[in-house]
């Protein structure tokens, strides 16, 4: 028990420490690649990442990647960066990577230490490589992301691979070392979703940020990932907008927002809003192989997103009674002037249409993000499966036949039968991308806020 709370205040420092970090906001026209792991690869934290940016800055239109491959080490991740990810042409590359650069099982074996050490020396051996390769790219802004957590606390099962995410912690140190050494930027995600996790766990043990396998962050996991990196990019506390009309019925405050058209008379106040930015959709829906839990349950344990991230407040003061809060007579709420009075977070409604307008935008980036996915499946072979048989982007007749047989002895490949037999081929690959070119365009077109007209009508 002393062990347990010991660690909860390390990794409470911890946090105040990561979180005081900053990371330059990204701005138009960056391209972003986030290299990783499985975690980078079936997951979703780049991705709410871009949607943050795609609703809160619409103005200003960013290209973000997927450069994630399951089961990648530092060493792996060395052998593709020509052709994975400096090909995509970043101006700005994030990287994570110490899940499968620690080992798994060996944590429950004779000689854990010895083995723990031993990955951790050669992950940084490989990761000295990447550094003289990030070094020679200058033009490129490096962040460093310290891995998600393996979850070693949680009793939802006894399948535990002991300490393991002590030597992860080990190999997000030396990234750390590497980014005040070269003045790269740092996000450590492993210590503050540990500090969560013994936080819950402290009233729920089974609970966990992480899925069934300890390994892979559900959604509600990936968008506490997000809010991390946001938050060390200096967007907690940016609103959404802010209005304030005052007992005569005059603006005394506007941010982020423009309003005209303020009238109050006969019980009712209306005015045309017209904000710079969209809420924030959270997604209800589970999405991704093996994801049970929506993005939307991080307000389970991290209800300071709303206020920090998420907050489109409308104040109304001077009035008396109860009223009906409608947007483009869409009804809204039946509000007290209390509650009006005090502040009322329209982000927190659903319904309203510059809500369903953002999720509009959700959608859409969700249908990006699938068809993204096939393109990291077929990394996935080029790289782990053709690369190694001096096969790499051949796609030919003889690399099919290759295919065929390997298919027979891994089921890794073979599970990915369906996906090569298509994308072997080149004008399938460019129609994928095509598609995915045509998502963005028409998110970065759908995503403009629109004037909304608002109405603030007394009942009694």
């Amino acid at each position: 028990m002393k062990k347990i709370i010991l660690s909860c205040l390390l990794a409470s420092l911890s946090v105040s420490q990561s979180l005081a970090q900053q990371v330059a906001p990204f701005k138009a026209g960056d391209r972003v690649a986030f290299v990783g792991n499985s975690i980078t690869d079936g997951g979703h934290y780049h991705s709410y990442i871009w949607l943050y940016y795609m609703t809160h800055f619409p103005e200003e239109r960013l290209w973000m990647a997927n450069c994630g491959i399951g089961g990648d080490t530092a060493e792996n991740i060395l052998k593709r960066l020509d052709g994975d990810v400096f090909a995509k042409r970043p101006t700005v590359i994030t990287l994570t990577f110490g899940m499968n650069d620690s080992g798994y099982f060996e944590y429950n074996g004779d000689n854990a230490e010895d083995f723990g050490n031993k990955q951790v020396a050669k992950s940084r051996e490989n990761f000295l490589e990447i550094e003289k390769r990030l070094k020679g790219a200058s033009d490129i802004r490096k962040i460093m992301i310290g891995t998600s957590p393996y979850d070693q606390t949680s009793t939802f099962n006894d399948n535990i691979f002991k300490n393991k995410n002590d030597y992860m912690q080990k190999i997000v140190a030396f990234q750390d070392s590497a980014a005040k050494a070269n003045r790269w930027e740092m996000v450590d995600f492993n210590r503050p979703m540990t500090e969560v996790n013994l936080r819950e766990q402290a009233k729920d043990p089974k609970f966990t940020l992480i899925g069934n396998d300890r390994v892979h962050p559900d959604n509600d996991g990936h968008m506490y990932m997000a809010y991390l990196f946001l938050k060390a990019q200096g967007m907690d506390g940016k609103p959404v907008a802010e209005v304030t009309i005052d007992g005569k019925g005059r603006v005394t405050g506007e941010e982020n927002c423009k309003v005209t058209n303020v009238r109050r008379q006969n019980g009712v106040t209306t005015f045309d809003y017209l904000a710079e930015s969209l809420p924030y959709p959270l997604d209800t829906i589970a999405h991704g192989w093996g994801f049970k839990r929506p993005q939307a349950d991080i307000v389970k344990f991290c209800p300071e997103f709303i206020e920090e991230m998420n907050r489109e407040q409308l104040t109304v003061k001077g009035l008396k009674g109860q009223y009906r809060l409608l947007i483009d007579e869409v009804l809204i709420d039946t509000l007290s002037a209390v509650q009006l009075q005090e502040g009322v977070n329209l982000a927190t409604y659903r319904h309203t249409p510059q809500y369903q307008q953002a999720c509009k935008v959700m959608a859409l980036n969700e249908e990006r993000w699938e068809t993204e996915r096939r393109f990291r499946d077929y990394a996935w072979l080029q790289y782990n499966f053709f690369m190694p048989r001096g096969l790499l982007d051949v796609n030919d007749e003889h690399a099919a036949e290759v295919f065929r047989e390997g298919q027979k002895k891994d089921g890794w490949v073979a599970a990915r039968r369906e996906l090569y037999d298509k994308m072997i081929h080149q004008e399938v690959r460019e129609a994928y991308q095509d598609e995915m070119k045509l998502l963005v365009d028409r998110i970065y077109q759908v995503n403009k806020p629109q004037t909304r007209h608002i109405r603030i009508e007394k009942i009694k």
